[in-house]
């Protein structure tokens, strides 16, 4: 199809969405009669190029509205040729101009938009249903929404194409559609595939199509759609791996000092830490100051050591009796305190607050505190709209999809009296809970389904690709401050250990743990595509000699 063509119908398209609504059409009534209508008008306009009448100069989508609107004000106004058009639902030739017969070029234009319709058709049910085939589980024993089956939507043969047309190149839909062309304008079916295969069905998995507004479901096609938008430099390779060595060494740290303690340790979700290292430099960018943050007891210890900078020895002292406490103690067990603290942010030389809300009672109780702390401080500097103050919330994947209180406190977050401008909730979904599969503990697809209520996008990663955890954080990052609306980052992961350090796992859950047991860990895995690929090397890998905040 000529670009003048693809033009012409994608005008069309548009001018039939306008009459398709007056005549109550359905859609495939005015699909049928769109591409019928396109072939004949594109066709005529083609053959009618020696006439000098001013309608037929009016290929832009601009003079055909301003055409209509002055019809439906008074139809004699336009050329009886309109009139036509607009009154049958046609471009029909006046009395004067002879008809012409259709031609073989009429036919090859319509199989060219119905080809053009397959394209957009496959497009689309790559961004609604590719998350449903994305490689999310690390132990690849699981299908994370629960659900074994490929979508149907997802064959060739659903659009009409088979593999005979794998190597033809069809014409792209525009960015109203999808980024994945670019600059380029044709691309061949199997590159289109491929494409989309690496953005929605890899190790990210995008929940979206369900928010009902264009411009934010079209911002979040052109962060992830666009061609190389999610490579990494190599200084940022360096970075995530230097804090995730922070987070695997300080749980083995512990588990080598203390073997018997409960800790509640991170081991299985270790780029958690870097996950959320990044939401506060990408945020703290956008002159975000205070972070208020509300979580359950898994990884506290962690996150107090390595995101909020509490010092080593007041958290080893709450370890060991013989060592002098350093800070206040409330009674309470090391894995339910939190903190208050001020400390520099290495990469925008900002100074900002990062307090962690105590949650005795952990779990979810913790999150309409954390809500309410945010708003008050919100209030008390005058940040009417969460530029400077926000709050990021941590679950557990039972719990979010389990706990009432998880539903009670998304359905505030819009509510003027509550909202706190955008809350970033990770989700560190280990596909366990205490000792349930997750199969017969949750009725919804995925744990974080209850997110969809309130139109928030949701970004399913798996936590053993560190670079795609902290990309996807950083765009949970960029979605908070451009929008101020809340967003769910769902780390797929699991539980190295039992629910806590001193459990035996393999009694009620055998298979996964065999699994776990064979495991290699993130940061090893990650260390040696470093060092294959000539970013690192072993001697700078083993001293971790690169800063990270």
């Amino acid at each position: 199809m000529s670009h003048e063509k693809t033009l012409a119908f994608q005008k069309d398209v548009k001018m039939y969405r306008v009459k398709t609504f007056i005549s109550g059409l359905s859609k495939s009534q005015t699909l049928g009669i769109l591409l019928q209508r396109t072939c004949a008008s594109v066709q005529t306009i083609s053959d009618r190029t020696q006439t000098t009448n001013s309608f037929l100069n009016g290929s832009s989508s601009v003079y055909t509205e301003s055409m209509y609107e002055a019809w439906l004000q008074d139809p004699s106004s336009v050329h009886k040729s309109w009139d036509a058009y607009f009154r049958h639902g046609e471009f029909a030739s006046p009395s004067q101009l002879a008809p012409h017969a259709q031609s073989s070029t009429s036919v090859d234009t319509y199989k060219q938009s119905q080809e053009y319709y397959h394209v957009q058709s496959l497009i689309r049910s790559y961004q609604e249903r590719g998350h449903k085939i994305a490689h999310l589980d690390p132990l690849g024993i699981n299908s994370a929404d629960l659900d074994s089956e490929s979508p149907k939507s997802l064959m060739l043969s659903s659009h009409n194409f088979g593999e005979k047309d794998l190597d033809r190149k069809f014409y792209l839909p525009d960015d109203s559609v999808t980024y994945i062309g670019g600059e380029e304008k044709t691309l061949t079916l199997r590159e289109i595939i491929r494409r989309l295969e690496n953005i929605y069905c890899k190790h990210i998995g995008i929940e979206y199509t369900h928010i009902n507004n264009e411009e934010q479901t079209r911002w979040i096609r052109e962060k992830f759609e666009t061609p190389r938008i999610r490579e990494f430099s190599r200084e940022e390779k360096h970075v995530t791996l230097a804090r995730l060595v922070r987070s695997q060494r300080f749980e083995e740290f512990l588990s080598t000092k203390w073997t018997s303690e409960k800790r509640f340790g991170l081991e299985g979700c270790e780029a958690l830490i870097p996950g959320m290292k990044t939401v506060i430099d990408r945020s703290t960018e956008f002159g975000v100051e205070s972070f208020i943050i509300g979580m359950p007891h898994r990884g506290r210890l962690n996150v107090l050591a390595n995101v909020c900078r509490k010092p080593l020895e007041n958290i080893f002292c709450q370890f060991d009796s013989k060592l002098n406490e350093e800070d206040e103690g409330s009674g309470d067990v090391k894995y339910h305190l939190g903190m208050s603290h001020h400390r520099l942010n290495r990469v925008t030389n900002k100074e900002i607050k990062v307090a962690v809300v105590a949650n005795p009672s952990h779990l979810e109780a913790v999150g309409p505190v954390a809500q309410g702390k945010t708003r008050h401080e919100q209030e008390c500097v005058g940040d009417h709209e969460g530029k400077r103050v926000m709050s990021i919330l941590l679950h557990g994947d039972a719990a979010f999809s389990g706990q009432g209180v998880v539903y009670e406190t998304l359905h505030l977050s819009d509510l003027p009296a509550f909202t706190t401008h955008g809350t970033i909730h990770i989700v560190v979904n280990n596909q366990v809970g205490f000792t349930t599969d997750p199969r017969f503990s949750r009725s919804s697809p995925y744990p974080t389904d209850v997110g969809r209520v309130i139109n928030a996008p949701i970004f399913h990663v798996n936590a053993d690709y560190p670079e795609e955890v902290v990309y996807v954080c950083k765009v949970a990052a960029e979605w908070r401050a451009t929008f101020g609306k809340d967003v769910v980052v769902d780390l797929v992961c699991y539980r190295r250990n039992g629910h806590n350090e001193n459990d035996n796992p393999y009694v009620t859950q055998p298979i996964m743990y065999k699994a776990i047991e064979k495991q290699q860990p993130v940061m090893e895995k990650y260390a040696d595509e470093l060092v294959n690929s000539g970013v690192v090397t072993k001697e700078d890998y083993k001293v971790c000699t690169w800063g990270s905040d």
